[in-house]
């Protein structure tokens, strides 16, 4: 599909060379064109002048010139297979169970072209990799976060893409899935278990973050969550942190984060939704604000990972052992 769009160069543009004008104007803007790339489309013939091709960048132009660009549909960047380290639980013809570590982002996108989990997998699984679900998502049917760390399932082919993406829009409800979460959180709840029903959508201003939104402007979110351990005590007796389970119902992006954040127990280490909460590092041991600083991500781990296998229809259930800096993080807690 290729978007056509037309200019009449006014005052301003007379004198100017074409790849300068067309880079400011604001219907170029728009379809996010750059000068480099709209020299690349000069280049390729792409660009008229009064009905001519122009295939000279620096080209001057005059007032009332018409000037007409074809603008192609930009076709996605393949990714190329790398060789990055995996941590593999389980495999089989169709599909594949993984233990992420923290840092490691699950697809490509804007800044991270490239050392993804896509790139591993391509170079993992060769041609057998599913491509149902985009060129830049092959097989993958959920995510977690760059920084949260812990399991996740690949499909392999297009039939356990379809099976898993049935399931994961489920959420558990009708079939067979499980996700829980270990949470390490700023404070604790007064209760020892309950369920934050609070529907999710982008933040109003800082369109990057997700919030609690009203019903008619976010998507359902359920989260489950069970009180596992309190640490330390405020000048009030209150404990300073708490480990908490969390099974999800459904699976939005953030949710676990900006979930425990709006009832008042975000995230240690947890940046984006619990910045209001660094001082209460003070209230930690030199231990525990030591490893706290040393884990430099969110205190997020998906410890357990249970589907029936959408071929087979085996029962499949894994655990992951937190990784060793969140491992750290509760050591130091518990010996506060």
């Amino acid at each position: 599909m290729t978007t056509k769009i037309q200019i009449v160069v006014d005052e301003d543009g007379s004198g100017q060379r074409l790849d300068h004008y067309l880079a400011v104007r604001p219907e170029l803007i728009a379809q996010s064109l750059s000068r480099t790339r709209i020299q690349s489309l000069i280049e390729s013939g792409l660009v008229w002048l009064d009905e001519a091709p122009a295939l000279v960048a620096k080209t001057k132009l005059r007032a009332g010139q018409i000037v007409e660009i074809d603008v192609p549909e930009a076709a996605p960047a393949e990714p190329l297979p790398e060789k990055i380290p995996l941590d593999i639980r389980f495999e089989d013809d169709f599909l594949v169970v993984l233990d992420k570590p923290a840092g490691l982002v699950v697809h490509p996108g804007a800044g991270h072209e490239t050392g993804t989990l896509v790139n591993a997998l391509i170079a993992h699984c060769g041609e057998s990799l599913s491509g149902i679900g985009g060129v830049k998502r092959p097989g993958i049917v959920h995510r977690l976060d760059k920084d949260t760390s812990g399991l996740l399932v690949v499909a392999k082919t297009d039939a356990a893409h379809q099976g898993l993406s049935k399931l994961f829009a489920d959420h558990g409800r009708s079939l067979p899935l499980t996700r829980e979460y270990l949470a390490i959180c700023w404070g604790a709840p007064d209760r020892s278990s309950g369920t934050i029903e609070a529907p999710l959508g982008r933040h109003a201003i800082q369109r990057e973050k997700m919030a609690v939104v009203p019903e008619a402007r976010g998507r359902e979110a359920v989260t489950h969550w069970r009180l596992l351990e309190k640490f330390g005590a405020d000048r009030e007796g209150k404990p300073v942190a708490s480990l908490i389970a969390c099974e999800l119902e459904t699976g939005r992006t953030h949710q676990i984060r900006v979930h425990m954040a709006h009832v008042g127990h975000p995230l240690l280490g947890d940046d984006v939704y619990g910045a209001g909460f660094k001082t209460k590092a003070k209230q930690l041991s030199p231990e525990a604000q030591e490893a706290l600083a040393a884990l430099g991500r969110q205190a997020l781990h998906a410890r357990a990972l249970g589907f029936e296998h959408p071929v087979t229809g085996e029962e499949l259930l894994f655990e992951s052992a937190p990784p060793q800096d969140f491992a750290r993080l509760l050591d130091a807690l518990r010996a506060e």
